[in-house]
């Protein structure tokens, strides 16, 4: 799978954060998200392969393209038999988000970027568009830290895996009114705590690398979201955990307030989720024998740069994680226009 499709899959995401970033800074989200789906959809239709969206624009948007079900690739083309083989057909589930953060990049802040993950058929949770309370940790804490615990608890046993002390340890969360009581617990447990208005994508992968100074990231954010964060934590051999949240009453937002308790269950129940309350761990998430995720950076991040456009054309700085190979890459591409004038080394 790494062989066939790992440069497909980075010229997708680059072609939809090129897309987004041209929208970066003026200020409609909606308009850059549109702009980056329309581009990775494009790139995907190029691919020799027979896709399938698990996580995509979302079931309650009625999206016109890369909606939950949505097949991409050549091969699902209606005069396909024409030149894909059946016996090479590569069948795969795919989850994106084509501009995770369209606020940061509305607003030229920091850490949008172009997200999608690939496995087998089969291979990726097909998640609701519901909320998940979420953990991620460094390798070090792979199965040690638990959701199930307190975050203090959770940041002793941090603090014993990093052998750092606990005032060193620094905790990811998004500023909502719901992880308000999170946050005082973070700080009077003597943890220091980095807030995000968007994007937690980032952050649960920046667990897995040191030097990024970020060593949890816990809360409640979107789950499709979370499938994406645990494919890539699944390569980096990070930890991560998911627990679905239905409560609107938890989970504090107006896009749920003419939502109930008891209709998120049956909604559940609906989609053969039989267990509400259950705890996914990262391979049950990502269960595929087979992952590679990648990312390319909108605006600046901490792992990547955002798309920097010159004369010349642009240049954009991407991420690529395999569990095939067990390789991370960091790819620098620049891309020329048509008439190229100079190309721009750094």
């Amino acid at each position: 799978m790494e062989a066939t499709l790992g440069l497909e899959i980075i010229e997708v995401v680059e072609q939809a954060a090129i897309a987004s970033a041209r929208l970066m800074g003026k200020g409609d989200k909606n308009e850059a998200d549109r702009v980056a789906v329309e581009a990775m959809r494009e790139r995907m239709n190029k691919i020799q392969m027979r896709g399938r969206i698990v996580i995509g624009e979302g079931e309650r948007d009625d999206a016109p393209m890369l909606f939950i079900g949505e097949e991409v690739g050549i091969c699902t083309q209606p005069d396909a038999k024409d030149f894909c083989n059946p016996e090479e057909l590569m069948e795969i589930d795919i989850a994106v988000d084509p501009c995770e953060g369209t606020n940061l990049c509305a607003y030229g802040q920091p850490g949008a970027m172009a997200v999608l993950a690939i496995a087998e058929k089969g291979g990726l949770f097909n998640a609701p568009d519901f909320y998940m309370k979420k953990l991620a940790a460094p390798a070090a804490a792979k199965g040690k830290v638990d959701i199930r615990k307190s975050a203090t608890e959770n940041l002793k046993i941090l603090s014993e895996c990093l052998d750092r002390s606990i005032d060193e340890l620094v905790v990811v969360v998004m500023k909502r009114e719901r992880h308000d009581e999170l946050i005082a617990e973070i700080r009077e447990a003597g943890a220091r705590v980095r807030l995000i208005s968007d994007g937690d994508v980032s952050a649960a992968i920046s667990c897995a690398f040191n030097g990024t100074n970020t060593h949890a990231l816990m809360g409640i954010g979107a789950a499709p979201e979370g499938v994406i964060s645990a494919a890539a934590m699944k390569c980096l051999g990070g930890h991560f955990q998911g627990q679905l949240v239905y409560d609107p009453a938890v989970v504090k937002t107006k896009e749920w307030a003419n939502m109930t308790k008891e209709g998120n269950l049956a909604r559940l129940s609906e989609m053969n989720i039989s267990d509400p309350d259950k705890v996914y761990e990262t391979e049950e998430l990502a269960s595929g024998k087979t992952v590679l995720f990648a990312a390319c950076g909108i605006t600046p991040g901490v792992l990547m740069e955002g798309v920097r456009f010159f004369g010349g054309g642009s240049r954009t700085q991407s991420l690529v994680i395999s569990t095939q190979s067990k390789t991370v890459r960091f790819v620098d591409t620049i891309h020329m226009a048509d008439k190229t004038k100079a190309l721009q080394l750094r």
